[in-house]
């Protein structure tokens, strides 16, 4: 019962902050993940009052969160756009392996530290978060932007390539031989090989199965599908946010909105909780010995994040204005850079605060730059006599697919 008492409280607690921090946030026309992040350091393990009791129930929504995120950005989409997208986007998709994965790579070298923590770190650098980026488009209004599309192509292309590099990171962490590390590989590919197909050739008979006039059913239906696939994803060493995604784009019409207009509070809470739970997990007292390499790595990749973006949406035939906004869209890691540094920290110890501190400051600069980009490259760029007359940025709000 006083296990129950606490996390009650606890749980009251964090909820209550995170609704008064979102308030202040609003307030100020702010992003409120670096308030939720900075909300999560000061309770969590070495911050001013750590929380016990609610930490596993809070990992377990930061997990919920990820996927409803990718969920509901999956519902933004049909399968026939997804499928055109990477079609469009793979050269992209390269451009963005080779200009952001390489810097990590090359610092763990230069650093002494091997060539599984070159490895690590290049993913670590590589991949940007699908979860912070789709908080941060629907924060600004830009699910309906141009550039939307163009920052999706490459979130996908790198959440699908998670599934070839997952499996062979963790053959290379456990010493695997070539053929249990090619099994793995191959389950892999499979698996989101299959969810892919059965999203595109058969969406509309998925979208059959779940359709219900009730909402409450049509909200247990959706959600119960998608937390399905979700685990079973992550048990074949896919990634649960691949699945999620998938599960998105595959429903459409009238069921996409009822889903997406069901679920968007759930998701809010619970990715809330998942950038709390971030900060929550994090060591303060790690970040200050490691912050100065991070701080390098993170303006380094900053620039080869814009520079990816700009790349993927002049070749989407974007003007300067959507290249910038592509660009500075893409600057946040988050899930996937956590999940590659916590697999590495028992293998590479080292590599853990480093990943951890990098991290943080992209998730904190990355709101900051899909915001600011666009308006100050606009700024910078025009002729003398027309910078003070830029227009604020303000994201478009286009109408959702409804088939």
């Amino acid at each position: 019962m006083r296990h129950t008492t606490t996390l009650l409280m606890e749980l009251g607690a964090i909820i209550l902050t995170l609704g008064l921090l979102g308030r202040l946030a609003g307030r100020i026309g702010f992003c409120p993940i670096p308030l939720y992040l900075l909300a999560g350091l000061a309770f969590g393990h070495g911050g001013i009052r750590p929380l016990s009791a609610s930490e596993s129930f809070v990992a377990t929504g930061a997990d919920i969160g990820v996927t409803l995120l990718l969920l509901l950005l999956g519902l933004e989409y049909s399968a026939s756009e997804l499928a055109a997208s990477l079609r469009a986007h793979y050269p992209s998709g390269a451009v963005d392996f080779v200009l952001n994965a390489l810097p990590g790579a090359l610092a763990a070298l230069l650093m002494g530290r091997g060539a599984v923590a070159a490895v690590t770190l290049a993913g670590v650098t590589w991949v940007s978060s699908s979860g912070v980026i789709a908080k941060v488009l629907t924060d600004l209004g830009r699910l309906g932007d141009p550039a939307t599309p163009v920052v999706l192509g490459i979130l996908v292309i790198e959440d699908l390539a998670m599934a070839v590099y997952l499996p062979v990171l963790t053959a290379l962490l456990a010493g695997l031989g070539l053929t249990e590390g090619g099994l793995a590989l191959l389950i892999s590919l499979v698996t989101v090989g299959t969810v892919f197909y059965v999203a595109v050739r058969h969406g509309r008979l998925i979208t059959r199965a779940v359709s219900c006039d009730n909402p409450e059913m049509l909200l247990l239906v959706v959600l119960g599908l998608t937390l399905s696939v979700a685990g079973v994803a992550e048990e074949l060493h896919v990634s649960a946010a691949v699945g999620a995604f998938l599960i998105g784009i595959a429903l459409s019409g009238e069921v996409a909105e009822g889903a997406h207009r069901l679920l968007c509070p759930l998701r809010d809470l619970f990715a809330a909780v998942f950038f709390v739970f971030f900060g929550l997990s994090t060591d303060p007292a790690d970040i200050p010995p490691v912050l100065g390499p991070a701080l390098l790595l993170a303006a380094v990749t900053t620039v080869t994040k814009i520079a990816t973006g700009w790349y993927a949406a002049r070749r989407a035939g974007l003007g300067a204005a959507g290249r910038w906004r592509a660009g500075g869209a893409l600057v946040a890691r988050g899930e996937f850079s956590v999940v590659i540094a916590g697999l590495a920290t028992g293998v590479e110890p080292r590599i853990g605060p480093l990943a951890t501190a990098y991290v943080l400051v992209l998730v904190l600069l990355g709101p900051l730059t899909g915001r600011w980009t666009e308006p100050l490259a606009r700024r910078l760029t025009a002729p003398p006599a027309d910078r003070g007359d830029a227009p604020p940025l303000r994201g478009g709000v286009l109408k959702r697919r409804t088939g």
